[in-house]
């Protein structure tokens, strides 16, 4: 299983999300990632991450190099992975 790969859903370990799942959304080098959650679902925004900083799981998603939120979120909903939409 290849860790760091688009559509993988993690948990960031370090910051002010930590504890919270986002998904991978692009790979930026070796050190970096973008991810997001979406905001409106788990509260992580759209950011560069450090790998250091994000813990991999076994569920990935089906989607695009730099899928907006809104096909993340639509792919999440098919992956039957959301639980509920954060209202905030």
């Amino acid at each position: 299983m290849p860790a760091i790969e688009v559509g993988r859903v993690c948990i960031k370990i370090a910051g002010r999300e930590s504890g919270r799942r986002c998904v991978i959304v692009d790979i930026i080098d070796k050190n970096f990632v973008l991810i997001t959650g979406p905001k409106n679902i788990t509260g992580v925004r759209r950011r560069r991450a450090n790998i250091n900083h994000i813990k991999p799981t076994e569920e990935k998603i089906n989607i695009r190099k730099g899928a907006t939120d809104e096909e993340v979120a639509e792919a999440l909903k098919k992956a039957r992975l959301i639980k509920e939409e954060k209202t905030e």
